[in-house]
């Protein structure tokens, strides 16, 4: 499983929430991204969480 966030994050910070591990926050503009698109096992729950949890759409699981 992979995972991306796209240019219509807006920075609430909910995905950090679910998979803090996952998913960091830049510090220009505190919108989130991720460092490996790669999910690694045993982590696909909460990278789903993650993407469900987002107001704005901007995490694709794949």
């Amino acid at each position: 499983m992979r995972v991306k966030v796209n240019e219509q994050c807006q920075g609430h910070g909910l995905c950090r929430l679910s998979a803090p591990d996952l998913f960091f926050a830049r510090e220009e503009d505190g919108n989130a991204y991720v460092k490996d698109e790669n999910v690694p096992p045993g982590r696909e729950e909460d990278a789903q969480l993650a993407a469900d949890s987002c107001p704005e759409l901007a995490i694709e699981v794949y």
